[in-house]
């Protein structure tokens, strides 16, 4: 996944403004409105959810802060899920829906966005494969027109598959086996702290698989997993409801549905045992340390404690972790942290999750040095409860997060949120939720997820050796 620059940010926006300045205004239809309630949550992002007849579920959310809309299509497939023997295959499909499709030539997409002043990506996550875009409010049917064409009919023949097998191979080598902490600690500790293969396995994807991948398992897999059935179209911003579902009935509503997919089971066994891995990267210039635990079940009160946790000791200047390692021992410049870190983040994954803690370090400062500082914050969380005023201001740097997420890239971060929700919870809604539970969270929740979650035998722990490779290897 990519960077949106400014300068297109920028262009898009002059793009739109132009465009709006020169059209009439239209009538829309007042979104619906919450009854008024004392509980109310304090987010209140408008949304609209509709399934069609061939199970492809719709969110809009309308926005007319900028003459903008962003489209983005989430299909139900992600490292994970992607079937034994044919890992890498989530990622190959990224590329692969750039290739062309029944109406547009090979890249004609990426075109047809850039030349309307918009801007596009797409990305492979844990749980889903998203493709996404933003573009000045007026061309919406015509991308709504486009994604229907990928999904109905992508041009999956044995040169593209070939080709883009080649560039994701690259891709890999460059970005992950030569680059110092390659696949660290976003691939290496969920191979270590999990033990189920859909969560353990080497997502970028073992090259003989990829080898070995004809172009039958490529059509196939296509037909599973890229169906409108396991699939959600979200569309958010500047646009006219009704226009937009008149568009979506005309451009997705005859697409087939297929079988769905076979179930994968992801559950992870309980870890009662702490998990110590170390490799040598001869392209490091400095030692690391990556600690995980396993995350509580989505949606329960654990897992909003364990969110406010996240900020209480690893987020921001002011947070315990970076207190006790950076200002009181300086044992490192900085520390990196976060749930679901390097893929996304609280709210935008359905399986099995870690917590991770990395701290990139001096080889003269090692890596027991820090676990031990690491240690001894938790054991104060454990034994005492947090105090009302760092309670409150944890629940105002979760809000400033939450709002930073879903107000990202003109709406795409909002999009992301509803998205999700609805392919994982069937409910875009839960994302005016998620104040609610994280207000509900007592000191007393807090000690006592600590102690259940956040024990040595639920922790995994990664060290990385700077140094000549060894003929063991990394894992």
């Amino acid at each position: 996944m990519h960077p949106i620059r400014a300068a297109q940010i920028t262009a898009l926006l002059l793009a739109a403004a132009s465009v709006r300045a020169q059209r009439p205004n239209r009538p829309v239809p007042a979104a619906p409105t919450a009854p008024p309630s004392a509980a109310a949550p304090r987010l209140n992002i408008a949304t609209d959810y509709w399934t069609l007849g061939n199970g492809l579920r719709v969110v809009f959310s309308r926005d007319t802060t900028a003459p903008t809309v962003g489209v983005g299509v989430y299909y139900k497939v992600g490292f994970r899920t992607e079937p034994r023997d044919r890992t890498g295959f989530a990622h190959l499909f990224e590329h692969l829906m750039f290739q062309g499709s029944r109406q547009m030539g090979k890249m004609q997409f990426v075109k047809l966005i850039e030349n309307n002043g918009g801007i596009l990506n797409g990305s492979t996550r844990f749980d889903f494969t998203n493709y996404y875009e933003v573009v000045p409010s007026h061309v919406l049917e015509t991308i709504l027109w486009a994604e229907a064409d990928r999904m109905r009919g992508l041009q999956i023949d044995q040169t593209n598959v070939d080709n883009q097998r080649d560039v994701v191979k690259n891709e890999v080598r460059v970005n992950v086996k030569n680059q110092p902490y390659g696949g660290f600690p976003w691939i290496d500790l969920p191979m270590t702290a999990n033990t189920n293969w859909a969560n353990a396995h080497d997502f970028y994807g073992d090259f003989t698989d990829l080898d070995a991948a004809t172009l039958e398992n490529a059509q196939t897999f296509f037909r599973t997993y890229y169906a409108p059935n396991n699939a959600v179209l979200a569309v958010v911003g500047d646009f006219n409801p009704a226009d937009a579902r008149a568009w979506v009935l005309k451009y997705f509503g005859d697409i087939k549905a297929s079988e769905p997919p076979p179930p994968i089971d992801v559950g992870e066994p309980h870890q009662a045992v702490e998990r110590l891995h170390s490799r040598v990267d001869a392209l490091a210039t400095r030692p690391a340390i990556g600690v995980a635990w396993h995350m509580p079940p989505r949606w329960t009160p654990a897992w909003f404690a364990m969110g406010l946790i996240d900020q209480l000791l690893a987020q921001g200047r002011d947070s315990r972790l970076y207190d006790a390692l950076v200002q009181r021992t300086s044992l490192t410049g900085e520390i990196n942290a976060g749930i679901n870190w390097g893929l996304g983040n609280q709210f935008n994954y359905e399986g099995p999750m870690l917590w991770l803690v990395t701290v990139y370090h001096d080889t003269n400062k090692p890596a027991s040095a820090l676990l031990s500082v690491i240690d001894k914050e938790l054991d104060l969380l454990r034994a005492k409860p947090v105090d009302a005023a760092t309670l409150t201001r944890t629940k105002t740097k979760m809000r400033s997060q939450l709002y930073g997420i879903a107000d990202e890239s003109f709406g795409l971060g909002k999009l992301d949120l509803l998205a999700s929700f609805a392919l994982f919870d069937g409910d875009p809604a839960r994302i005016n939720f998620l104040e609610r539970g994280f207000d509900a969270v007592t000191p007393a929740l807090i000690q006592k997820v600590a102690k259940e979650w956040l024990q040595k035998e639920n922790r995994t722990v990664y060290t990385i050796v700077p140094g000549a490779k060894t003929s063991g290897g990394a894992p």
